[in-house]
Order: structure tokens, then sequence, then C-alpha cells
């Protein structure tokens, strides 16, 4: 599982930032055990890398604990 932050939240979606690495784009569908009405700006959090019409983006996102 890789780590980032939540970027930029959206209409339902969002972007992570990684360190040395482009954001990552992902959708509400894609979290995991947390409602997407739940997060911040600035919250860390672990996900996968998966592929997207639009290129890679995040899948399986959960909260770090």
């Amino acid at each position: 599982m890789d780590t980032g932050s939540i970027k930029k939240l959206l209409n339902g979606f969002g972007f992570i930032s990684r360190q040395g690495s482009d954001d990552l784009f992902f959708h509400s569908a894609d979290l995991v055990d947390v409602a997407f009405d739940s997060l911040r700006e600035g919250d860390e959090v672990q996900f996968e890398i998966g592929s997207g019409p639009k290129g890679p983006k995040a899948e399986k996102v959960s909260l770090v604990s």
C-alpha cells in the first residue's frame, strides 16, 4: 500500500498528494471504511494504485490510523 495526504476535495472526488510523485485522483466509490464527508484536506491516507480512463488513480483508499 502507498500513502499520501488528501490535497483537494471536490464534489464526490478528490486528489491525493504523494511525495516525489504526481497527485492521484480518487472517487468516493474508492473509499474503504470511511465516508467521503468525513475526509478533510491534509488527512493521511493509504491506498492502492489502479488504472482509470485518464491514467493512474487511487483505489481502496482508507485513513491511516
